[in-house]
């Protein structure tokens, strides 16, 4: 599918610019055909600027780029969503999104992107680090132990007991699965193909089918 530059008259298109791991929007500029060239040849996301009237770099001046890692075309072939890894803050308040939205509904995301930065990184003072080394025996047997926590949390203590429980055992999955080299994405792909919209009061099929 090709970017069709040529239902705008200046020869724009609108950017969506999208973080890789949490899926954040981050922000929005607009292409030429240039500057999509540009960015496809140098995994380096590079905007036209409407006010400079120029090729723009983002992050030529701060080095807060944007790494392109996929591009997608609209069915109109006239928007372009990018999933990018951004080297910092992305708007030029400081802030991480040009955008005033929620940043904690998608901290799981960031939280795996932080265990494997533990993993690539490695710091003595890391409870990841400390956890790793005890090997994958450990690591299973305390996503076991949080899993039972949680139960007993659910049925004999306090909400906030059990929210405590839950994000311990969501944690120690995580870093199970990227012992194992597993991702979310992974898991999410699985579940997807296990969904069966016939079954609305399930939601998701069942390994055994039932």
């Amino acid at each position: 599918m090709q970017i069709d530059f040529t239902k705008s008259p200046d020869g724009l298109v609108p950017v969506v610019i999208q973080d890789e791991q949490t899926l954040e929007v981050l922000m929005l500029g607009y292409m030429n055909q240039e500057a999509y060239d540009k960015t496809v040849a140098e995994k380096i996301v590079t905007f036209y600027s409407r006010s400079k009237n120029r090729l723009w770099t983002k992050g030529e001046t701060s080095s807060n780029y944007l790494h392109l890692k996929s591009l997608h075309i609209d069915c109109d072939n006239d928007t372009i969503l990018i999933k990018a890894k951004a080297d910092g803050p992305t708007c030029h308040t400081g802030a991480r999104s040009c955008f005033e939205t929620a940043y904690n509904q998608n901290f799981i995301l960031e939280l795996e992107n932080i265990i494997q930065d533990r993993y690539e990184n490695p710091a003595e003072s890391s409870y990841v680090n400390k956890l790793r080394k005890k090997g994958l025996n450990k690591i299973a047997q305390k996503v076991g132990e949080e899993g039972v926590e949680v139960v007993i949390a659910a049925l004999a203590e306090t909400e906030t007991d059990l929210i405590n429980e839950a994000s311990d055992l969501v944690f120690h999955l995580l870093v199970l699965l990227r012992e194992k080299g597993l991702t979310l994405e992974t898991i999410a792909k699985n579940l997807e193909q296990r969904h069966t919209p016939q079954q609305p009061e399930d939601g998701v099929a069942h390994k055994h089918g039932s």
